[in-house]
Formats: C-alpha cells, sequence, structure tokens
C-alpha cells in the first residue's frame, strides 16, 4: 500500500523566491544545507540550528553544488566546472566540455563515492531536443563523456552498494538505471527504472537515494515526491505545497531529514498568487534516513 505524507507534513524552512532552486546537499562537516538557484546567480547555505540562510553571488548562472575534499565547493556553471569557496569567494573556472554547443548548459550533478563529479547537459532552448551528455570529472580534472544524446540531464545517485546509478532524462519522462563498475567507472546496461505519464503534467527532475535502496524523485510541475522501491514501485508519496518542487536530499545530523528545493520559473503571476511559497525551501521527516554525499577528491 502506498503511503501518503500530506502538505501539512512539510514545513517551509526558507521563505524564499527561487527562479530555480536547485541542487541541495549537506555537509555534515559545517552542519549546513547548500543549495542554488540557478537563474539567480546564487548559491545558499542554509544552517538549521539558526535559521539562518547565508547567499553568494556568482557572476553567471551555477547550476549544482558538491563538496570538495579540500574545501569549498566543486560546481556547475552554466558552461564550465569550476571551484568555489564561500569564504573567500575565489571561483576558479576549470573547463567547458561543450564549447561547440552554445545553447546547451549544465543542470544536475553528483559526487560518486571514488570521489569524481558527475554532472548532465541540456539544450537551454529546446528543453525537450536529444542535445545533453552525460559528464565524469575526475580528480586531476580530465573530463570524459559517458552518454550523449540525453534529454535534458537530471537527478542522478548511487545505489548503497555502488552497483546501480541512477539517472534521469526528464523528458523522456523517466529515470534510468545502469550498472555501475566502481572500478573502472563504466556504466552499462540502461533500463528502464521508473517513468511519468507524459499526460500527467509532470516531470522526473532531481533525485537522492536513502539507505534502504529506494529512490526519491521529485515529480516538478505536479507537487509531489515519490519514493520508488529498488524494483521501481511506488512505495510512498510526499506531497509539496508548491507545484514546482525540483530537487530533494537528506540531511541533518542524522540524515534523517529530507530537504526540497523548489521553483517558480514559468509561473504565471496568478500562479505564484495561488502558491506564493514557490521558490522556497522545504523539509520534512519521513521516517527513514539517506546516504551521506561524498566529497570530490581533487
Amino acid at each position: 500500500m502506498v503511503k501518503i505524507l500530506n502538505q501539512s507534513q512539510v514545513e517551509c524552512i526558507v521563505k524564499a523566491e527561487a527562479i530555480v532552486g536547485e541542487s541541495p546537499l549537506w555537509s555534515p562537516h559545517e552542519r549546513v544545507l547548500y543549495w542554488v538557484d540557478i537563474s539567480g546567480q546564487k548559491i545558499h547555505r542554509f544552517n538549521p540550528r539558526s535559521a539562518v540562510n547565508d547567499t553568494f553571488h556568482l557572476p553567471q548562472p551555477v547550476t549544482s553544488v558538491g563538496l570538495r575534499e579540500k574545501g569549498g565547493l566543486i560546481i556547475t556553471l552554466r558552461k564550465d566546472f569550476a571551484f568555489f569557496d564561500p569564504e573567500t569567494g575565489d571561483l576558479k573556472l576549470l573547463s567547458d566540455p561543450e564549447e561547440d554547443k552554445p545553447y546547451d548548459r549544465f543542470n544536475d550533478a553528483k559526487c560518486d563515492r571514488q570521489g569524481r563529479f558527475w554532472a548532465g547537459t541540456m539544450d537551454d532552448v529546446k528543453w525537450n531536443a536529444p542535445h545533453g551528455s552525460l559528464y565524469r570529472l575526475d580528480p586531476d580534472t580530465k573530463v570524459t563523456c559517458m552518454k550523449t544524446s540525453v534529454i535534458c540531464a537530471n537527478g542522478l545517485g548511487w545505489s548503497p552498494d555502488n552497483r546501480v546509478f541512477y539517472f534521469t532524462e526528464s523528458f523522456r519522462y523517466g529515470i534510468y538505471a545502469y550498472n555501475f563498475n566502481p572500478a573502472t567507472e563504466n556504466i552499462s546496461n540502461r533500463r528502464l527504472f521508473a517513468s511519468i505519464d507524459r499526460n500527467s503534467d509532470g516531470f522526473p527532475d532531481g533525485l537522492t537515494v536513502d539507505e534502504e535502496g529506494y529512490v526519491w524523485s521529485v515529480h516538478n510541475a505536479v507537487g509531489r515526491v515519490v519514493r520508488y522501491s529498488p524494483s521501481g514501485a511506488i512505495d510512498r508519496v510526499i506531497e509539496i505545497p508548491v507545484p514546482r518542487p525540483t530537487s530533494c536530499i537528506f540531511g541533518g545530523d542524522e540524515l534523517d531529514v529530507l530537504y526540497i528545493t523548489s521553483a517558480r520559473e514559468t509561473m504565471t503571476s496568478e500562479e505564484i498568487a495561488q502558491a506564493p511559497l514557490s521558490g522556497s525551501l522545504f523539509a520534512v521527516k519521513p521516517g527513514v534516513k539517506g546516504l551521506p554525499e561524498p566529497y570530490f577528491t581533487g
């Protein structure tokens, strides 16, 4: 039986007007949650103990953040991998793997447990075009293309045993599972893990994997987060009080809080009036724990 958590169980912890809130990331060392506003060109840092949400302004759109073992963050900007130090404001551009694709941009990204940073791209004009790719940034900053013909790269993650890699293509309306080889970093045997009805108005966005190996996928445009079993069956649904949730991650000292970002991009003024918390940061305790996010070792 599918368990439903309704909107009353979801708390708005940062009231914000992010255009595209995205990429929540819990830092266990700092005990804070990083998240971005892509179009607002901001990285936020929320401290749940003080309820303070610090903001760092970037010179261009920032699409994702990851923790860096040497300190600071590994990030993706619109076109570049980069290092960013929130304490000093130092920004170091690394590379643009798609210089020949001016309309493409980075979207979601995550570190694997071998210390590498995986990031996908999308066509920022024709969202449903198969122009994106999936890249792997190694600690020596070498970039490898892992997959092409991606339609709007989005949420990604790994199973607890590190044998399955999950990767979302938003406008194929599916989450795909791959065999993952930690030794070689190869992915293979692509298959559909879960999908959304193309006529439902929603699409799969960011995701995270919990300690039990279940996949939490945010369904943008329909205001929900869905937990899938390792076999792809729907286990529970969290109803979000805004229509455009974007991504989620477990955080808190016990990794028992699910943080959820949201957006107001493409919403009309009437729609925003009906859902004024759009663009805010939310939290819920779903009764399970997540996995710690790895660090980029470069």
